[in-house]
């Protein structure tokens, strides 16, 4: 099974942002002890891809790289065991890069346009951001219904409370960011993460 496969059996995509890899990792590692597979580590600063390497110890888990735009940081990522690469935004460049090194790509759209043109492109998963934004759960299905072979994974102000309704929709998965580990401890994190899980099972 590839990372995207992963992504699609598991639902849910948490999206983890940090100032320090110190408290990156600790966030993750308690998702994870939630019942979390599969992680956005968000990379904007370099150095926080060590927490790659670390959470990718974890055999079990999903670890994709976030905030990607250049391809120096692409590689950095691969090299710490980044199983995809995501970009904020649809670059073409990034799209050939990952295609030239056979690594699954997860572009980030907002615009049915953008969604079609990464779909031509091969993008095997597509992001769609800021979702609360631009009309929550009503915005998918208006992107889904004249195009219903977009692999689709919705993010940004998404709750705990609310994701079965895009997986319901159509969605692939889901991108939970804040709402799991917002002002939270470690516990609590925990406690979120194992939330979320039981939602998928009870209501997804």
């Amino acid at each position: 099974m590839n990372s995207i496969e992963a992504i699609y059996k598991n639902k849910i995509y948490a999206v983890v942002r940090a100032n320090t890899p110190e408290k990156m990792l600790e966030i993750a590692e308690n998702l994870a002890k939630g019942g979390i597979k599969s992680f956005e580590i968000t990379v904007e600063k370099g150095f926080l891809v060590p927490v790659i390497g670390e959470l990718s110890k974890n055999r079990e888990l999903t670890v994709t790289a976030g905030g990607i735009i250049t391809q120096k940081r692409a590689m950095e990522a691969l090299e710490q065991g980044a199983q995809a690469i995501v970009s904020p935004v649809f670059q073409t460049s990034m799209v050939k890069f990952c295609l030239s090194n056979k690594v699954p790509h997860i572009a980030t759209v907002s615009t049915p346009n953008e969604a079609y043109t990464a779909w031509k492109s091969r993008v095997p998963l597509i992001k769609l951001f800021p979702a609360n934004s631009m009309g929550r759960v009503d915005y998918l299905e208006d992107i889904l219904r004249p195009m219903p072979f977009l692999n689709l994974m919705p993010a940004g102000g998404i709750g705990l409370n609310d994701f079965c309704e895009y997986l319901k929709a159509g969605a692939k998965a889901v991108g939970l960011g804040r709402c799991l580990y917002k002002d939270a401890s470690g516990e609590i994190i925990t406690s979120r993460a194992r939330f979320a899980v039981e939602q998928l099972e009870k209501l997804c």
